[in-house]
């Protein structure tokens, strides 16, 4: 019993044949495909070309008898393969079979661009921004082909107003909050000199006064600047284009004698590079050069007080050797600059108070007398004590520096 156990043939579960050879059919038994682990889905195969070779294949019967050849079929001629993103349908992968393309690429709609820029064209221009935008792209045109026109000193009135003054606007009414008092002061038409006190490490205050006139007075104020404005190359420019000229007795005469409004600050850098230690307290007035200009004119002085200009950059260091190095007055050293780099230089926004003062009349003088330094020297005494007691009394009045 032991031999014939030994001598016995051991046919796997699920097979019907002899070991090795399975049942003889192609096809794997029920338990042969439980036990198998499952198969992936073979990935879809791309197009028959018409070049690829024909198929055959041989089925074995299950008996175990011989093959039959199984009949060949032709593979039909496939269409070329479709990008379905060019085509903008379903791509055709192979005979009569489709798939699904991407899906249509989607975007802003060109009417929800338009509404965005029409808003924006009615948040900058106003309700009226057709109107505003035509003019700003003929003004554009004229520009371009040269249609404008200067002064003998280079000045650009529809320049200074257009962009320089709505450049300026926003700093002086949100930023700087100006308060403008003494307007009835300014006359109307004729020329007239302003004199005013100068500070603030940056001549802002120019900037400022300029505007406040224009907006206020409805005249354009034209400054008289330092040599050093007239060396640096892109601001020498812009100070021309927006009225500004060489602070010299023959162009302040000949500005005055054909009716314009005059600005002076004869300071000049001494005023606006003082320490912050000796702030609101007026430097030398220099020699009275504008005085004997309006004394020659007959044109009235006009004091001017500012407040506020002080403290936007406090001046608490100065580096002399570098000045000298890079030929310029002073180099500024701020709490701010230039220990936080370019964020220092951002002024403080400081309430400003702009006091035009009553005019000191000059007509009642020859011409002649513009000669005499005594009446000279007495004069511009007389202009710089009224704007220093313009001063005090109004940081007495202001509450507080940005109040």
């Amino acid at each position: 019993m032991a031999e014939e156990a030994r001598d016995a043939v051991v046919i796997p579960i699920g097979t019907g044949g002899r070991p090795g050879r399975g049942s003889g059919s192609a096809r794997p038994s029920s338990a042969a495909r439980n036990l198998a682990p499952s198969a992936k889905k073979p990935a879809v195969k791309p197009a028959v070309r018409p070049a690829a070779k024909k198929a055959s294949a041989k089925k074995r019967p299950s008996g175990g008898g011989p093959a039959t050849e199984v009949p060949r079929v032709k593979v039909a001629d496939a269409p070329p393969f479709q990008d379905p993103a060019a085509s903008g349908g379903p791509a055709t992968v192979g005979a009569g079979e489709k798939v699904a393309g991407p899906p249509p690429r989607t975007g802003i709609p060109v009417g929800d661009w338009l509404a965005a820029a029409q808003g924006a064209a009615k948040d900058v221009f106003g309700d009226d921004w057709e109107r505003r935008l035509a003019e700003l792209m003929a003004f554009v045109r004229r520009r371009l082909e040269g249609d404008y026109e200067v002064d003998d000193y280079g000045f650009d009135r529809e320049l200074t107003e257009r962009f320089f003054m709505a450049a300026l606007r926003p700093v002086a009414e949100k930023w700087f909050r100006l308060e403008v008092r003494g307007l009835e002061n300014i006359p109307a038409e004729g020329g007239a000199l302003v004199v005013s006190n100068h500070s603030g490490t940056v001549p802002l205050d120019g900037l400022m006064t300029m505007l406040a006139v224009h907006d206020n007075a409805h005249r354009f104020l034209r400054p008289l600047g330092a040599d050093l404005v007239f060396k640096m190359p892109v601001v020498s420019s812009l100070a021309r284009k927006g009225g500004a000229t060489l602070a010299c007795t023959e162009d302040a005469e000949r500005m005055l004698s054909g009716g314009d409004l005059v600005g002076v600050w004869p300071e000049g850098f001494k005023g606006i590079g003082k320490p912050f230690s000796e702030r609101y307290k007026l430097q030398r007035f220099g020699r009275g050069g504008f005085v004997s200009a309006a004394l020659r004119t007959g044109v009235p002085i006009i004091p001017l007080s500012v407040v506020g200009a002080e403290e936007i950059y406090p001046l608490v260091g100065n580096v002399p050797s570098l000045a000298r190095l890079l030929g310029v007055p002073y180099i500024p050293i701020t709490p701010f600059f230039p220990w936080l780099g370019p964020l220092g230089m951002v002024p403080l926004p400081s309430k400003w108070i702009l006091e035009f003062g009553e005019p000191i009349r000059t007509d009642s003088y020859d011409a002649a007398e513009a000669e005499d330094p005594m009446l000279v020297f007495n004069v511009t005494d007389q202009v710089r004590e009224t704007i220093q007691h313009t001063l005090f009394d109004l940081l007495r009045e202001r509450d507080g520096v940005f109040s």
